[in-house]
C-alpha cells in the first residue's frame, strides 16, 4: 500500500484528533472551566473525527484478513458514526455526563486503541515505523 491522498487526508484528520482530543476534554475539568475553548476545540475534533471515518471507507486493504477490502478495524467506522450522533443527543438532552462518558470513551476506542493498531507491522504506518 502507498501513500494516496485519501490515506494522507485519513491521517491528517486521525492525527489532529488524536492532538485535540486531549485539550478539548481538559477544557472542561479542574477548578477553571473554559467553556469557549472546550466548545470550540469539541467542535474541531468532532470534525476531524468525521473526516477520519468518512474517508476510512475508501481505505481498503486486501492483504489482511478483510471482506471485500474491509478489515477488522473499519468496524470503527459505524461506531465513531454512531458515539458521535449519541453524544450529541446526550447534549441535546441536557445530559452532561452521557455526553462526557460518550466523548472519552470515543477519544479512546477510535483514537487511542484504534492508533495503537495502526502501528502493527503489517499496516502502512506500523511498516513505516518498523522497517
Amino acid at each position: 500500500m502507498q501513500l494516496t491522498p485519501t490515506i494522507a487526508v485519513h491521517m491528517s484528520a486521525a492525527i489532529a484528533a488524536v492532538v485535540i482530543g486531549p485539550f478539548a476534554l481538559w477544557a472542561r475539568l479542574g477548578k477553571t472551566v473554559r467553556p469557549r475553548w472546550h466548545r470550540a476545540l469539541g467542535y474541531a475534533w468532532v470534525t476531524c473525527m468525521l473526516g477520519a471515518a468518512v474517508t476510512s471507507v475508501f481505505i481498503r486493504d486486501f492483504r489482511l484478513p478483510n471482506v471485500a477490502g474491509f478489515t477488522p478495524i473499519h468496524l470503527l467506522i459505524p461506531l465513531t458514526l454512531a458515539t458521535l450522533y449519541k453524544s450529541f443527543k446526550f447534549l441535546y438532552q441536557g445530559d452532561i455526563t452521557g455526553h462526557r462518558k460518550a466523548m472519552q470513551s470515543l477519544y479512546v476506542s477510535a483514537c487511542i486503541v484504534a492508533g495503537g493498531f495502526t502501528l502493527l507491522p503489517g499496516r502502512y504506518l506500523g511498516n513505516l515505523l518498523w522497517q
